[in-house]
């Protein structure tokens, strides 16, 4: 099986990091495409990551208060 990388902008990357390695194309792309995949396997989906933020959120009581939406126009300039 072959791959044909028809960018010149990904292929000198490739052989840079391959040279600064010292293996060659196949390893390097190997290496970096298993280190992509474990990372991008170990993210936490932003759902999950907004969950605390969430929660705290809807810990605050209601304060009743409506915004006053005069102050908060001349405070972003649409006054």
């Amino acid at each position: 099986m072959a791959f044909s990388v028809k960018d010149e902008a990904t292929d000198t990357a490739v052989r840079r990091l391959a040279k600064l390695k010292s293996k060659s194309l196949t390893d390097t792309i190997r290496e970096a495409v298993e280190h992509e995949y474990q990372r991008a396997r170990g993210e936490v989906p932003l759902t999950e990551r907004l969950e605390h933020l969430s929660e705290r959120y809807r810990a605050f009581p209601a304060s009743g208060v409506q915004a006053d939406k005069a102050f908060f126009d001349d405070l972003s300039g649409d006054a």
